[in-house]
């Protein structure tokens, strides 16, 4: 089988990093480019990493993007127009944004997940489950740890299974989003879906969904203890999509759920 050219965006990142160590261990892929931000003197894995321009992503089948939404949509930019497919694990975009990204996904293949994993992705769907399930007395929260260094809140992963629990009742996600807090040991259940991010030490990732009708509780929860699930899963949506014509898709998608 013919290798994938491979480009990693974010390179200096922790995602960029892990998805580098990766690839280098799959014989699937090919390394052929690393962008940053700003510019960059030394190699990585014998790589001059580059800015974001057509000149970087040239040679690349597929490009996996762990940034910020502001670079995401720049990499989409150039991408539509080499036409090049986009793996995005970046999370923290506004509805603006999102619409961005499905006008960008009418020309190109993109996969976008606020989480890679295998386990959180089946955690969203039995969240969805239990949500359709369940009767209009239960309310509902979801809380996420991540490590120190993480910087938007909730994560992508939070918000992705605050929307399981929208899609389950058949409501629109953004009408449901309720309080939003940081840091906090308690926080109450709500008619809207409150989420409560906590930001400590080196949590690689922690979540879970809390259904209460005030007589039980019934607790979804999954915890990540390797990067590398992250980066693997990354992968295996790239080579998923190198087999797909222009649209937006999901791990839900690769994983066949429905």
């Amino acid at each position: 089988m013919k290798k994938i050219n491979l480009a990693i965006t974010g390179c200096l990142g922790r995602m960029g990093q892990q998805i580098i160590r990766s690839s280098k261990n799959n014989k699937n892929f090919k390394l052929v480019s690393l962008t940053e931000n700003r510019r960059i003197s030394k190699k990585i894995s014998g790589i001059k990493p580059e800015l974001n321009t057509i000149e970087a992503f040239k040679k690349a089948n597929v490009i996996i993007d762990f940034t910020v939404p502001k670079c995401t949509l720049q990499v989409l930019k150039i991408a539509s127009k080499l036409k090049k497919r986009v793996v995005i694990g970046t999370t923290g975009f506004s509805k603006r944004e999102e619409d961005l990204i499905k006008k960008y996904s009418k020309k190109i293949p993109i996969l976008k997940a606020g989480n890679m994993s295998l386990g959180v992705n089946l955690l969203m769907y039995l969240t969805e489950i239990a949500s359709k399930s369940l009767s209009d007395n239960f309310l509902t929260k979801v809380y996420e740890v991540h490590h120190k260094h993480k910087k938007d809140h909730p994560s992508g992963t939070a918000l992705m299974l605050g929307k399981g629990i929208a899609d389950g009742k058949n409501k629109n996600f953004f009408s449901l989003i309720g309080k939003k807090y940081l840091n906090r040991k308690k926080f109450p259940y709500g008619k809207k879906i409150n989420f409560n991010s906590i930001r400590k030490g080196n949590v690689i990732g922690e979540h879970e969904v809390k259904f209460s009708s005030g007589k039980e509780i019934i607790t979804l929860n999954h915890e990540s203890f390797d990067r590398s699930l992250y980066s693997e899963g990354a992968l295996t949506a790239s080579k998923w999509i190198m087999r797909k014509k222009p649209g937006l898709y999901s791990m839900r998608d690769l994983l066949n759920f429905k």
